[in-house]
């Protein structure tokens, strides 16, 4: 799986690691992978190669959309009678990826969603700009935010990635940035 993976640009990518997740196992074991960092270091990209590799191993994936728009179609899909249909699809799905995890606040209705239990069953994979300390705050309900976060951290593979964007690496910009009024 390394194949199109830049592993010279300082970002605490781990090689090791992602020859150990390109072998499945941590699918089979039902585990989670949480992925963080600042925006354009590549949690995305990275997010949809691991979902594309567990394909090719014959496990399904759903790479849905941002989880803001995730929520929001739940909301709809509630109110016009699919919610529970999709719920139910999204739990026989192997590997479900939310990206951009934690860039709006949540309310109750959102938190309940996050709280549908993939634990032991089936993988989740999760990116966001906010470090995994900040979860805990931006779920709001102390309570449901333990149940949920529990679920999801514990039996979690964590990559905390860090420097430049790699757009900004990959564009060749070497002028520094700056905005003029």
């Amino acid at each position: 799986m390394e194949c199109g993976i830049d592993f010279r640009h300082p970002r605490r990518l781990d090689k090791a690691l992602i020859r150990s997740l390109a072998s499945a196992r941590w699918l089979r074991e039902r585990l989670n992978i949480l992925i963080t960092g600042p925006t354009g270091v590549g949690k995305s990209w990275l997010a949809c190669a691991l979902a594309h590799h567990a394909c090719r191993d014959g496990f399904s994936a759903l790479y849905l959309l941002r989880t803001p728009r995730l929520l929001h179609d739940l909301a709809i899909a509630r109110g016009d009678g699919r919610y529970t249909k999709l719920l139910a699809s999204f739990a026989k799905t192997d590997l479900l990826v939310l990206d951009d995890f934690g860039l709006a606040k949540l309310n109750a209705e959102n938190r309940r969603d996050l709280l549908e239990d993939r634990y032991a069953s089936r993988s989740t994979l999760v990116t966001s700009q906010l470090p995994l300390a900040q979860w805990h705050e931006l779920l709001g309900d102390p309570t449901l935010a333990d149940a949920i976060l529990d679920r999801l951290v514990h039996n979690a593979y964590k990559l905390e990635l860090n420097g430049n964007s790699m757009r900004k690496h990959h564009a060749g910009l070497t002028q520094p940035d700056h905005c003029t009024a």
